[in-house]
């Protein structure tokens, strides 16, 4: 199957074609890149030399599929074309995951270029959308940090287990933001400190309250802070929220995990682990690893949810997402094991 990358000079466009390599199925037939079209990959990432691509600034021959990895809007008008000839688009972009339109402009400060879009477009968590994913022409590729605060509260807010009032304290390394220069991602900015941002509203708190809305018939009250830590790649979200009254055997730790690891039994991607886990254990892997927990002297649900923000919150979703469009196993080329140290 032949698969092409829109921005592959981006982190994320890079980790997919990093990912891609290893798919038995696929061929990378087709990178693009603005700044860097006519130029051999391999001159641009050394550690892509391998796929003996050059990029291009437009997508070029027949192709299957394509991924976007371009930033918000300008993604959208990049895909409105490959749609209209029928070819299927994961996009890695925040254009399609808002079902609303004026959501979408109040967020991210554009009118949407092709709002017809929004209600086809299929929200790309696989553990909460796959059936949905197997037959969509169009995935929208969650957020990193809805990724981390959606499976981390998706049991308990599907069991009916907490208060509909949840707070996500989220810490990211600085890929998250992205491979273009700006002042806070300076290493003399982040070495050494940890600072919190986005207080009046992370663009990615729609997606979070959508999706866990969704699950509980009505949105929660959602409060998520993003903080940014001196590392390059991973998430750390911890989220809580109040049990109700009747949550009833749920209220201790142990069956908590037994309810948590039964959610996510069908999902490979997903481990609830006895012990909290730590972002370098998701390091270069698709997974995300789950830690709930009962503060009895509180009454409070606490999970602690880990991934890394290139791969499960971003790439690696996306060729999972890619699996199930075209009917490959789901873990197609996503079984490596984290790197550790």
């Amino acid at each position: 199957m032949k698969v092409g990358i829109i921005n592959v000079t981006g982190y994320a466009g890079a980790e997919l074609a990093r990912i891609l390599y290893q798919h038995p199925e696929v061929e990378i037939a087709s990178v693009t890149g603005r700044s860097a079209a006519g130029q051999k990959l391999g001159d641009v990432f050394p550690h892509l030399s391998p796929l003996g691509l050059t990029i291009t600034p437009d997508l070029e021959g027949s192709l299957d599929l394509v991924f976007s990895a371009l930033p918000h809007k300008a993604s959208a008008e990049a895909v409105i074309p490959v749609l209209e000839q029928g070819v299927k688009v994961v996009d890695i972009s925040a254009d399609f995951r808002l079902k609303q339109a004026a959501e979408y402009q109040m967020w991210y400060g554009v009118q949407h270029p092709a709002p017809s879009y929004l209600e086809e477009a299929v929200y790309g968590l696989t553990e909460l959308h796959r059936e949905d994913i197997r037959s969509a022409r169009l995935v929208a590729n969650p957020g990193c940090y809805p990724t981390s605060a959606i499976l981390a509260m998706a049991p308990a807010v599907k069991l009916g287990l907490i208060e509909p009032d949840i707070i996500i304290d989220s810490k990211s390394g600085v890929s998250g933001a992205g491979r273009g220069l700006s002042l806070g991602a300076h290493f003399s900015e982040v070495n050494e400190n940890v600072m919190a941002y986005a207080l009046e509203g992370h663009r990615h708190l729609p997606e979070i309250t959508q999706e866990l809305g969704e699950l509980a018939g009505k949105a929660p009250a959602v409060t998520f802070l993003t903080h940014l830590i001196p590392m390059t790649r991973g998430i750390l979200s911890t989220c809580y929220a109040k049990l109700r009254d009747g949550a009833g055997g749920a209220k201790t730790s142990q069956r908590l995990q037994e309810l948590y690891r039964e959610f996510y039994a069908d999902h490979p991607f997903v481990t609830v682990t006895g012990k909290p886990p730590q972002t370098k254990q998701t390091l270069g892997n698709n997974w995300c690893l789950l830690h709930p927990v009962v503060d009895t002297r509180t009454g409070r649900l606490i999970v602690i949810s880990c991934i890394d923000n290139l791969v499960k919150g971003a790439a690696g979703q996306a060729v999972q997402n890619m699996n199930l469009m075209c009917g490959f196993p789901e873990d197609t080329a996503l079984r490596a094991l984290a790197v550790y140290p």
